[in-house]
């Protein structure tokens, strides 16, 4: 259970992160904005509270024993460098390195970056990697936990529901994914492209434990990834997000998916962001 100065924490790094966020895709000229903010609240409880991490741990012994995490929707590698920068994983001045030739900080995350298990882009393949490296610590009889992260508009894509077929028959409760349920995806609303609801059915009928929460409530995605380690079957997380979240006319925008801001809007919204 958070206490009030760990959520009073959790607020303060969310925050930076916003911020972080926008001047790295200003600073570029390029990036995904919409679903890196959306996934803000989720991402920072995940890597700052839930998550065992290697450098926190002794590498020579327990470096194999830490929990791994897929970014499948790999376009939102903003809101992942902000959190990797804030865990010590590499300086927070290289976020402002973002999309530059020859960073480590690529538009989609790539293993040469300092605390990526996996690189991602192709959208739908991330469940099935996270499959696969869950699939191993249960032969290693590792204890780790693998955790990803997925957009809603990705679930359209066949991949994904061959890994959620595929988990339980593996019997793999080391796994938890979570949705990034914004409902909207680069041409708008995903109910109008290719409906998802009743989501929380359809992935129940392929036997995983699946929680529903606010992905902005910081206790209710905390209280959630607990409540998955413990679970006897794969969990699928459906944290209900609004696109843009924390900048007004980013909200609930599609427009917003992979566009930099000009200068007058990234000084406006790093107006409401203070």
């Amino acid at each position: 259970m958070l206490d009030k100065n760990e959520i009073k924490e959790l607020e303060a790094c969310c925050k930076e992160n916003r911020q972080n966020i926008l001047k790295m895709v200003y600073n570029a000229q390029s990036g995904h904005i919409g679903g890196s903010l959306s996934a803000v609240e989720v991402m920072t409880v995940l890597f700052h509270k839930c998550m065992k991490l290697a450098p926190k741990w002794d590498k020579d012994k327990n470096f194999e024993q830490r929990d791994r995490f897929v970014l499948s929707k790999g376009h939102v590698s903003p809101i992942y460098y902000c959190n990797l920068a804030q865990m010590g994983y590499f300086p927070k001045e290289e976020l402002m390195t973002f999309r530059k030739l020859g960073s480590r900080l690529q538009g989609h995350p790539a293993v040469l970056c300092p605390g990526v298990d996996a690189a991602t882009g192709s959208l739908g393949q991330g469940l099935s990697i996270a499959c696969g490296m869950a699939m191993g610590l249960k032969l290693d009889k590792n204890p780790a936990n693998v955790f990803v992260l997925t957009g809603d508009g990705e679930l359209q894509e066949g991949n994904i529901w061959e890994a959620f077929m595929n988990a339980p028959c593996r019997h793999l409760d080391n796994l938890t994914v979570i949705i990034d349920r914004n409902r909207l995806q680069i041409d708008g609303c995903t109910e109008n492209i290719k409906a998802l609801d009743d989501l929380a059915s359809k992935i129940r009928a392929f036997n995983w434990n699946v929680i529903e929460i606010d992905g902005h409530d910081l206790v209710q995605i905390y209280d959630a990834i607990e409540l998955a380690k413990k679970s006897n079957k794969p969990t699928a997380i459906i944290a209900n997000t609004i696109k843009g979240k924390g900048v007004s006319f980013m909200e609930n925008n599609a427009g917003w998916h992979g566009k930099a801001p000009k200068k007058e809007e990234f000084e406006k919204a790093m107006e409401e962001l203070v």
